[in-house]
C-alpha cells in the first residue's frame, strides 16, 4: 500500500507566496501551522459537471473523502505553474489543458496551513486516475450542493466550493 513521504521537502511561504524557508511534509502536517503552497485544479466537462477525486484510505489528511479533482503540494524549488502541470499529469494523466487561475487563499485546519492556488479548466478528454487516488467521477453542481455538510467531501473542498463561484458561464468559458 502506498504511503505519504513524510521526508518530502516543501517550501515555507508567507501569505504572498514568498519563500521564507523549507520543511518536511511531516513537519508541515504535524500541527506546526507552517504555511506551505499547494495547487488545486477544478476540472469541468463541457456539460458543466465537476470532476472530483476520491482520496484513498491511506492518505494522512482526509482519507476516504471526495476532493478537488487535483490537489497537490508545490515541491521545494518548483514554481506554482510547474507544480500544477506535474500534479495534473500524476493524478489524472492529463497533459494538454489550459488552466485559468481563479484565486488564492490561506486554508487552515488543526494539522496544517496551506496557501492554496486555485485554477479551473474545461476538459472532455480521457481521465486516468493514478494509484494516488481511489478513483473519481463527474458530479453535477446540484449533486454537490445536495451533499455539502454530510461528511462526504473534504472541508477544504467544501470551503473552496462555496468561496469560488461556479456558475454556468464560469464552467463553459463563455
Amino acid at each position: 500500500m502506498p504511503t505519504d513521504n513524510y521526508q518530502e521537502m516543501f517550501p515555507i511561504v508567507d501569505e504572498e507566496g514568498n519563500i521564507t524557508g523549507a520543511a518536511t511534509r511531516g513537519e508541515c502536517h504535524s500541527g506546526s501551522k507552517l504555511l506551505h503552497p499547494v495547487v488545486h485544479l477544478h476540472v469541468f466537462n463541457s456539460k458543466g459537471e465537476l470532476y472530483l477525486q476520491k482520496r484513498p484510505e491511506w492518505k494522512d489528511i482526509q482519507p476516504g473523502r471526495w476532493d478537488t479533482a487535483v490537489g497537490g503540494h508545490v515541491d521545494l524549488g518548483e514554481s506554482v505553474e510547474i507544480a500544477l502541470k506535474r500534479e495534473v499529469r500524476e493524478e489524472l494523466g492529463i497533459t494538454d489543458f489550459v488552466p485559468e487561475r481563479l484565486t488564492n487563499y490561506v486554508f487552515e485546519s488543526a494539522r496544517e496551513r496551506e496557501l492554496v492556488f486555485v485554477y479551473k479548466t474545461v476538459y472532455d478528454g480521457e481521465i486516468l486516475p493514478s494509484d494516488e487516488l481511489d478513483g473519481g467521477r463527474f458530479w453535477t453542481l446540484d449533486e454537490i450542493k445536495s451533499h455539502l455538510g454530510k461528511d462526504i467531501f473534504t472541508p477544504n473542498f467544501e470551503g473552496e466550493f462555496q468561496r469560488v463561484s461556479f456558475d454556468k458561464s464560469a464552467t463553459t468559458g463563455r
